[in-house]
């Protein structure tokens, strides 16, 4: 039986050889966590604060492609969406695809800011 000098060689590997073989690995990790997971992230963290920030009165657009004015925005989970005259329905908050146009503040929080204009003059 003879040992052919491949196999002979191969028995000096060293511990930083096996280091080398796992640095690819490594870096498309972090090509992946920089270029497709942390952007996504951002993105989820966009839509739920503009799904907690719709109120009455905003344009909306629901996942199904139906446009419709929010006519009720409790704290809870659905919303009622006028999508026709007198046509009411009912929308998860979650399925809210994006918001068209957004209304002013609410009256109340319109007489604080004139009262803070009228103090600082």
């Amino acid at each position: 039986m003879l040992i052919s000098p491949a196999f002979a060689q191969a028995a000096g590997q060293s511990a930083s050889s096996s280091f080398v073989q796992f640095v690819p690995l490594l870096l498309i990790f972090v090509v992946f966590y920089f270029l497709l997971i942390r952007p996504q992230q951002k993105k989820m963290k966009e839509h739920k604060a503009m799904l907690e920030a719709v109120r009455r009165g905003d344009r909306i657009v629901t996942n199904g492609g139906i446009v419709g004015l929010v006519t009720k925005a409790p704290e809870g989970r659905e919303l009622t969406v006028e999508i026709a005259d007198n046509v009411r329905v009912q929308v998860m908050r979650d399925m809210i695809a994006s918001v068209i146009s957004k209304t002013e503040p609410v009256a109340a929080e319109k007489a604080d800011s004139k009262a803070e204009d009228k103090k600082s003059s």
